[in-house]
């Protein structure tokens, strides 16, 4: 099932009950959320750094990132979001942003205001445990983003992002037998991890040539999973997951 077919409430209630045991009653309360459905093009911006939103996005189909701007308009992406993700539920407690998030391709997002979580949250105490959860996972994935991009080659680099993609879209039941949508050019690859352009294409024509991935267009298949976490360094004990079926 791919994330486009199914409703806005499932992919945040798979996302949650990947890092945090919900009972059935908060489930059926995440189902009552209000939530407003919008379509974006890729680059039309979500919040910019400076704004006051009144509400968090649910991404629901494509990836989103967060990023900066140098005063030179060069940008590094600080995350990439997957479908299920909320990457401004801080805003919930930070009023201005500090920070901008986009699109990097056509996506669907819902919009949940601030108010109706609050109101939520008060209601069931434990869901405000795991959003708060889901906030210090973030954390910990940019700790590991530092890591990655500061102290591992190339080459690992790329590999222990596509291992951690693998395993953040089969928390959310959106990888099929190691065969995921990967709706990132290039360059935003680039741009996450530190490299140029020409670099990174390098380093993905190797990892083709290895055969640690194939790829048509915007879908990653991984032949051998083993292979490509040794080759990423990847231990995926940062993703916090409560069950984890791809490790």
């Amino acid at each position: 099932m791919t994330a486009d077919s199914l409703p806005p409430h499932t992919l945040m209630i798979r996302k949650l009950a990947s890092i945090f045991s919900l009972t059935d009653e908060e489930q059926k309360a995440l189902l009552g959320l209000p939530i407003e459905v919008v379509a974006l093009k890729a680059g039309q911006d979500i919040v910019r750094i400076g704004d006051r939103p009144a509400h968090c996005c649910l991404i629901l189909e494509g990836f989103t990132c967060v990023y900066k701007l140098t005063s030179e308009g060069e940008r590094q992406i600080m995350a990439l979001h997957v479908p299920g993700d909320i990457p401004d539920l801080q805003s919930l407690h930070l009023k201005v942003l500090d920070h901008s998030i986009a699109p990097v391709s056509a996506c669907m997002v819902g919009f949940i205001q601030h108010d109706d979580l609050r109101q939520l949250c008060e209601r069931y105490p434990r869901l405000t445990a795991a959003f708060w959860r889901e906030t210090l996972i973030d954390a910990s994935i940019f700790r590991e983003w530092l890591l990655n991009n500061g102290q591992r080659e190339s080459y690992t680099r790329v590999a222990h992002l596509i291992c951690e993609f693998r395993m953040r879209l089969n928390a959310v039941g959106l990888a099929d037998n190691d065969t995921f949508e990967l709706p990132v050019t290039q360059s935003e690859l680039a741009d996450a991890t530190g490299m140029s352009l020409v670099h990174m294409n390098r380093v993905l024509q190797a990892l083709r040539s290895d055969g640690l991935i194939q790829s048509n267009r915007t879908q990653i298949t991984v032949p051998d999973w083993e292979k490509l976490k040794q080759a990423g360094d990847f231990d995926p004990l940062y993703l916090h997951l409560e069950k984890n079926p791809a490790a």
